[in-house]
């Protein structure tokens, strides 16, 4: 399979409230708006990322999923993490779900989360320790040590 795109689609019945929060704290343009659903794309880097936000109750969906969504992380991976825990925490005032913290399995990252509950993790890649580098099938790690 060829694939031209990929991206999540947030069921939600906050769209409005859920596009002011992803382009506010995190930089994504509008695309496409309609009062069911919203296009939105963060450019800047070497790829586009883009996200949608899709009205649950819309008849698009199947009756038995017409609701909002649960379960869900969307990871950002950031250059310099404890910077955006200072702009989105501590300035911006967004829930903290998980205070910063560095994972053996190389992460320094903490947890907030949107309008609708989803999990936005937030993290800078680190060397992890000794015992879960061994976990990569690739180790990127053997270089800087």
């Amino acid at each position: 399979m060829r694939v031209n795109s990929f991206y999540p689609v947030i069921l939600t019945k906050q769209v409005e409230e859920s596009s002011r929060f992803y382009t506010e704290y995190f930089g994504f343009d509008i695309v496409y708006q309609a009062d069911w659903y919203v296009s939105l794309k963060k450019s800047g880097g070497n790829i586009p990322f883009e996200l949608a936000l899709l009205d649950a109750s819309h008849p698009t969906i199947p009756a038995a999923y017409q609701k909002s969504v649960q379960g869900l992380i969307l990871n950002f991976e950031v250059d310099d993490v404890d910077q955006e825990y200072h702009r989105l925490i501590i300035a911006g005032e967004l829930p903290l779900q998980l205070d910063i913290r560095n994972e053996e399995f190389g992460q320094r990252h903490f947890i907030t989360s949107d309008p609708n509950g989803v999990l936005i993790d937030v993290i800078k890649i680190i060397p992890p320790s000794d015992e879960e580098s061994a976990q990569y099938v690739e180790n990127i790690w053997s270089d800087s040590r």
